[in-house]
């Protein structure tokens, strides 16, 4: 491209995807704004980085999540996502021993539960905010449930999530926003580690807390800065991406109504729906990772130092890897697994997420006989790494 393209312009975060596009096909390496990251825009060269997590790191990204205006560890700099081998196998093999397909599936009746109250509360044809009204509760509430903690703290939850995801990107002279986001974590840290000192009292507590301080391999297990830093990395992951996830769900059937009655009862369409609309719409536009060595990628030198972004949402609409990829069809039968990353950071909530979307649009389609887009142009979030309403007013007609 003759101009350097920035992700944060009003005209990329209204629709990126043309800017995406292009990028494939005319830079698919190149340099952007902010910051001059190197954006990745192929299916192919994405699958590349993430396959070489020795020469594309992601440990390197700590120095980003820890500005000096900070004055504090965050513990996000220490997370599974952040960690490099052999740590991130060390971590991965503790986490994954208590994070588990078992785990999900108990989820899952609860799961059922909070969505039938989050239906029942749902205006009938009188617009609502989709995702203060249904789309963040149901994450919220399962959150609070593996952490054993009250789900009336969902408000708590969405904002340190804010604070914390926003680490990297507040200015450096925006010093009322770093003072928020520095108590933000102060009282986050406080309230886990309570949390870890309860659990220790009363170990016979069976929720995810409980299961991290107990799980061990090869004699080892998390220290409480680890765990804290695990359930910060989920709390921040699980919310977000399920949140949007069901927003960006709910927003495209409400733009392609022909698929409520398909939909209607055909748990495998739905599952493949889901699919589609992770490829399609992933909430999850982007990750970072930073060259430890000088390389070339897909014909392109790259220094040692430079931070690549990896655009997953491009990857998943590059015509090599998707036919017809600009079309919405959820019966082409693949599965977006790149919207949750690859290989060693693939991600570890992938399956709770799937299965939260499948039982909230079940529900949904149970009782609506269709959603109305209740404005005249949704406003997107300021993220390089999410892409999101940042409201979704919606109408719904019931059966």
């Amino acid at each position: 491209m003759s101009q350097r393209l920035n992700l944060l312009s009003p005209e990329f975060r209204e629709n990126p995807y043309p800017f995406y596009a292009r990028l494939r096909g005319e830079s698919p390496v190149c340099q952007v704004d902010p910051h001059g990251f190197w954006a990745v825009s192929r299916n192919e060269d994405i699958v590349t980085v993430f396959k070489d997590p020795e020469l594309f790191s992601s440990s390197e990204m700590k120095i980003a999540t820890q500005p000096p205006w900070l004055g504090r560890r965050n513990p996000v700099s220490e997370a599974l996502n952040l960690a490099a081998p052999p740590q991130h196998a060390r971590l991965r093999g503790l986490v994954s021993r208590a994070f588990t397909q078992s785990m999900v599936s108990r989820m899952e009746p609860f799961a059922r539960e909070v969505t039938s109250r989050l239906v029942d509360g749902l205006p009938r044809g009188e617009p609502v905010d989709f995702l203060s009204g249904f789309a963040l509760g149901l994450p919220a509430n399962i959150m609070a449930l593996m952490m054993g903690v009250d789900p009336s703290l969902q408000k708590e939850f969405k904002r340190w999530s804010d604070d914390i995801s926003g680490v990297v990107v507040v200015a450096p002279d925006d010093v009322v926003r770093q003072a928020e986001v520095r108590k933000t974590l102060d009282d986050m840290e406080a309230y886990i580690l309570a949390l870890i000192d309860r659990r220790r009292a009363n170990p016979g507590t069976e929720d995810l807390v409980t299961d991290l301080l107990r799980v061990q391999e090869n004699g080892e297990r998390l220290t409480d800065a680890e765990v804290v830093s695990f359930l910060v990395l989920l709390l921040v992951a699980g919310l977000e991406t399920t949140t949007y996830l069901l927003s960006h769900m709910a927003l495209i059937l409400a733009r392609n109504p022909e698929w409520f009655e398909r939909l209607r009862g055909n748990e495998a369409l739905i599952k493949a729906f889901i699919e589609e609309v992770l490829r399609y719409e992933p909430p999850n536009h982007a990750q970072i990772r930073v060259t430890t060595r000088e390389t070339t990628l897909g014909g392109v030198k790259l220094p040692a130092g430079a931070m690549v972004l990896l655009l997953l949402a491009s990857g998943l609409r590059d015509e090599k890897s998707f036919p017809d990829a600009e079309r919405f069809n959820p019966e082409r039968g693949v599965q977006a697994n790149l919207a949750f990353g690859h290989g060693i950071h693939f991600c570890l909530g992938a399956p709770l997420a799937r299965m939260e979307a499948r039982v909230a649009l079940g529900a949904l389609l149970a009782s609506f006989s269709r959603f109305e887009l209740a404005t005249d142009r949704v406003r997107w979030i300021q993220s390089l790494f999410f892409r999101a309403p940042e409201s979704l007013p919606l109408r719904f007609i019931p059966l």
